[in-house]
């Protein structure tokens, strides 16, 4: 129990002072709250002496009444201390997980899936507010009025009553430490399966076009079913541990009763106490059974409260693969891009990817890069993004190691546009000048045209203030490719990459994109990787990709000479083209 409030220790020196306020008032009401049963006994015992007036029955019934009116508003102050903390907590957490993504590598998307890190950010934050709160609440709120229920019990009542009654509650921590770590154990595995179907959730959603499209809809709500049956059975094992904790705190009260009436009535016989005392003791009791109920709550709290901790706090100590130079090298990226690579091979995958790749790019060329799927062409650009590190050999731009650079300084200055691009869901002006917020209409305008999607912007009915919807839902392909090229260029990038970025659009339209782009970053790199030698024909260099290595490099009227995969694949196109009726 106390091993959990230690790891909020931090959040606890955080907001100590409003922490002090809300325990000092669950502690002066828990006073106030047991000097009643005594009130209401001395009552009892004044009517059976004969001696109670309408003097000393007013002094009593306003002595009550004053009582409640301060634990009235020691009760206001303590539940906006305490709940005002815990959702300060959550936002705290959330916030340190947000930030905690943005730094995080691809290697960590990988291992992660979206929905296991949507369920810490969610369900795992909730589970630790109410520690925050109803735990320290619970807890105080126990140990408080517990502590001085005995406290009197023991000494307004009678010592020895007090002890032979309170006989039966050391059985009760026993059987309350024991189904703490059995809870503890289970909810870890309740909260990895929610996980696990808040992931299938995200994907079944994300997917539901490819769903529909081949008919798989009952497949996947049987699917899922079978995730949301798993969440039940998790979560039953752990009410039934629950559930078992309840009954055992009453027996143990039914116990109490029994002893307390049994020995209290034999004192009352013989003059050891009166009968007053003896309601007030039966009171007591009764006021005990709250912090002990409480503390089958407590544990529950605590327990969820501690696997949700640990999983956010495990999740938080992952350790990213790509780590910056503590002083690294901040100016802008301004000159020639080498490449010598030996060998790469992903994470977890025994085969290399990548295998003695070395090529140079002078500041303002154009690279086109071509090959089979799966040659490597995207793993070049994930290594000079420093999505990953483990390489053996370098990367360098003008001169200096890519590793060398700050990583701010490395993705401002390289801007890369994927075949799967992802747009938010808001307007296309906000989606253009995303990276850079400042941009006016008229600059907006300018990367659209380059983009050769300022067109099609103005027939939308809101032109740039259409909303793309969700992941860009209401665009075409090619109408989203081209947004996605414009807020790359947006950021006027030092290098700008085109990852197969405009197979969805027709020949005509890349053309007119490409020649738009060798005119606009005649002074700027540019790297683009394409299935179609039309994309590439032009750069100033072409190197083909195959197997993980460069096969065949040079302009396209030298690789057209050679009798090599580049040759046979571009004359392959154009005889496509032939039959398409597009000419050569």
């Amino acid at each position: 129990m106390f091993n959990t409030f230690k790891k909020y220790g931090w959040f606890f020196k955080l907001r100590w002072k409003s922490y002090t306020f809300g325990v000092t008032a669950l502690i002066i009401c828990a006073i106030l709250q047991v000097m009643n049963p005594k009130i209401i006994g001395t009552i009892i015992d004044h009517f059976i002496a004969g001696t109670l007036n309408w003097q000393i029955l007013s002094f009593w019934v306003a002595l009550i009444l004053i009582f409640s009116l301060v634990m009235y508003a020691l009760r206001y102050g303590w539940r906006m201390a305490l709940f005002g903390n815990s959702t300060l907590i959550e936002s705290i957490l959330r916030n340190r997980l947000f930030t905690f993504f943005t730094r995080m590598d691809s290697e960590f998307f990988h291992k992660y899936r979206t929905g296991d890190l949507m369920a810490h950010a969610t369900n795992d934050l909730a589970a630790i507010r109410f520690v925050a709160a109803d735990g320290v609440l619970t807890l105080t709120d126990a140990l408080s009025l517990g502590g001085v229920t005995l406290f009197s019990m023991f000494f307004f009542i009678d010592w020895k009553l007090t002890l032979v009654s309170i006989l039966p509650l050391p059985i009760l921590i026993f059987v309350s430490t024991y189904l703490g770590k059995m809870i503890h154990a289970r909810y870890r595995g309740a909260l990895q399966a929610f996980s696990s179907m808040n992931d299938h959730v995200q994907e079944s959603v994300t997917g539901m076009k490819v769903l529909k499209t081949l008919g798989e809809e009952k497949e996947d709500f049987s699917a899922f079913k079978e995730e949301t049956q798993k969440v039940v059975n998790t979560n039953q094992r752990v009410y039934k541990l629950k559930a078992a904790l309840n009954p055992s705190i009453e027996i143990i009260m039914g116990l109490t009763y029994v002893i307390a009436l049994l020995v209290g009535g034999n004192y009352v016989q013989i003059g050891r106490i009166s009968i007053g005392d003896l309601v007030a003791f039966i009171s007591y009791i009764g006021m005990m059974q709250w912090p002990l109920l409480a503390a089958g709550g407590l544990i529950n709290t605590l327990e969820r409260g501690n696997a949700a901790y640990d999983r956010v706090d495990a999740l938080l100590d992952y350790t990213p693969s790509i780590v910056e130079l503590d002083n690294p090298y901040r100016q802008a990226l301004n000159g020639d891009i080498a490449f010598d690579i030996q060998s790469f091979a992903y994470p977890d995958d025994p085969h290399p990817t990548l295998t003695n790749v070395s090529f140079q790019l002078k500041k303002g060329e154009m690279l086109g890069v071509v090959g089979r799927t799966g040659a490597g062409k995207s793993t070049l650009y994930k290594l000079l993004l420093r999505d990953y590190d483990q390489y053996e050999g370098t990367i360098s731009y003008d001169g200096i190691n890519i590793k060398e650079y700050a990583l701010e300084s490395l993705k401002k200055g390289i801007a890369i546009v994927p075949q799967e691009n992802f747009l938010f869901s808001t307007t296309i002006r906000e989606n253009i000048r995303f990276g850079n917020p400042n941009l006016s209409q008229a600059e907006v305008e300018k990367y659209a045209t380059l983009a050769n999607i300022h067109e099609d912007i103005l027939q939308f009915s809101e032109g740039y203030d259409t909303k793309v919807g969700e992941r860009g839902v209401s665009l075409s392909g090619g109408q989203k490719q081209r947004i996605a090229i414009a807020r790359a260029l947006a950021v006027e990038p030092e290098c700008l990459i085109l990852d197969d970025s405009l197979s969805a659009v027709d020949a005509q339209t890349e053309e007119t994109i490409l020649s738009l782009l060798k005119q606009e970053r005649r002074h700027k790199t540019t790297i683009i990787s394409a299935h179609r030698i039309s994309s590439i024909m032009n750069a100033d260099e072409i190197i083909v990709m195959e197997k993980g290595t460069i096969s065949e490099r040079g302009s396209h009227q030298e690789l057209i000479g050679i009798d090599g995969w580049y040759n046979d694949m571009y004359h392959k196109q154009q005889l496509e083209k032939k039959l398409d009726g597009e000419g050569v």
